[in-house]
């Protein structure tokens, strides 16, 4: 993986992503959705709301013609919700 800035949020992620057990391309591949979301946000993903998820998940299901919103994708950004909610307690 390239070199990147590490925010505490996304070391938490990182750590939380580790502690599952998932591998390095795994989480690559959720570090790398939650880059999508943040570009979908146009802001940083640490102010996403609920909303901002379901509406993430809406657009990924009506873009991609699947036919439910479990995708990898927004499952990851799930993952990173339930991150998120852990780091503000």
């Amino acid at each position: 993986m390239t070199e990147e800035r590490t925010t505490p949020l996304r070391e938490r992620m990182i750590e939380d992503m580790r502690i599952r057990g998932l591998g390095d391309k795994a989480q690559q591949a959720h570090i790398r959705a939650i880059k999508d979301f943040a570009g979908f946000l146009k802001r940083s993903p640490d102010t996403a709301t609920p909303d901002d998820l379901r509406a993430y998940q809406l657009q990924m299901t009506n873009a991609g013609g699947r036919r439910r919103p479990s995708t990898p994708a927004s499952w990851r950004c799930g993952f990173f919700s339930a991150s998120l909610a852990a780091a503000r307690r």
